[in-house]
């Protein structure tokens, strides 16, 4: 394999070390490999003096990531017994954690398409960076699956119920809103990366910053404030979709069409972590949460059904297992969230 074909490359210019996701063609999604190599990058640069920070991007100008290999993972599912996936979310989420505490700052460049797998190595970075070009969403609802990566624990983060919205919908943002709901920390127009990158090679973050960050063009979601914290206050979601469709406002009858193509239990299971995850009170804690809802999915149904609806054979048409909200019971929620004994990820300290 060249040098260009490697699906990580890594380099250091300067002070500064550069991890770049290198599978264009694949919008830069993340499989196994690829985050055992970025972990062993960060433990070497962690220890090494000469380097004063961490900069994460994308090849190409598509997408930083989007997101895991979830082909791999439906295969693993259908075929298998599951246990690649769970090493690979293993690996994942401890890599999570990890940028998370990083101790020098890691700058996430979340240009172009950021979903999944691709929130989880940029969002808990120090220093985050969005561009107009700019696409973020946790879209597992869609699939039969629920955020993780720490998802649950960015989106309970975010304003009123803001981040109950995107979880349940997995509905696209940009710059604006990304930066509203925390999951971002400056915008810069994308012909400004270039200079700023090459000015962290011999300059501290801020002051390559500095001059360029500029505010965003114009989001949604501000403006949808009232009706979303309004109708995703409520506590189940029949509820949510009921409010949504009384609402007096397209938009809001809009998200309730759209959470009536997910998977009903994709979006009990995602309102029932993401409360959970703001009482959990640290990202650790979250992600022991998400690898057990994680593990569960894989033995549900609508994992399958729902890859091969939207990825496999892309015909758009899942047939989910309960197929409505009613059908799904709180029995089949709670063991979502049964722990997991001696394969617990155990990220979070006891007690």
């Amino acid at each position: 394999m060249s040098a260009a074909e490697e699906p990580v490359l890594f380099r250091t210019t300067g002070r500064v070390a550069r991890i770049t996701l290198n599978r264009p063609r694949a919008l830069n999604a993340l499989d196994h490999e690829m985050v055992r190599r970025v972990d062993a990058a960060l433990t070497a640069w962690e220890h090494d003096p000469a380097v004063a920070a961490v900069v994460v991007t994308g090849a190409g100008e598509r997408a930083l990531c989007a997101g895991g290999d979830i082909r791999a993972v439906h295969d693993d599912a259908r075929d298998g017994d599951g246990a690649a996936s769970a090493a690979f979310w293993r690996d994942e989420y401890h890599l999570n954690a990890r940028i998370a505490r990083y101790p020098k700052p890691y700058v996430a460049v979340m240009d172009g398409i950021v979903m999944g797998g691709g929130v989880g190595i940029s969002a808990h970075g120090s220093v985050r960076v969005v561009t107009e070009r700019s696409r973020i969403a946790m879209p597992e609802t869609g699939i039969g699956f629920v955020p993780d990566v720490g998802g649950t624990h960015l989106l309970a983060l975010a304003p009123g119920e803001l981040g109950t919205h995107l979880a349940l919908t997995g509905e696209q943002i940009g710059a604006a809103d990304a930066l509203l709901c925390g999951l971002a920390d400056h915008y810069l127009p994308s012909t400004a990366l270039d200079a700023f990158l090459d000015d962290l090679a011999d300059s501290p973050v801020p002051d390559a910053l500095a001059g360029r960050v500029q505010p965003p063009p114009r989001g949604e979601l501000a403006g949808r404030r009232e009706w979303i914290d309004a109708c995703y206050a409520a506590g189940t979601v029949e509820e949510i979709v009921g409010r949504l469709l009384a609402y007096d406002d397209p938009a809001a009858k809009e998200a309730a069409e759209t959470l009536l193509t997910r998977s009903p239990t994709s979006l009990k299971v995602t309102l029932a972590a993401l409360r959970r995850a703001r009482g959990l009170g640290s990202l650790e804690r979250v992600l022991d949460q998400e690898y057990r809802v994680s593990c569960a999915a894989l033995r549900s149904p609508d994992l399958v059904e729902g890859i091969r609806a939207q990825i496999i054979d892309k015909d758009r048409n899942p047939r989910w297992s309960p197929p409505t909200l009613a059908e799904v019971t709180d029995a089949d929620v709670e063991r979502f969230f049964a722990p997991l004994g001696e394969h617990e990820l155990g990220l979070a300290e006891p007690g």
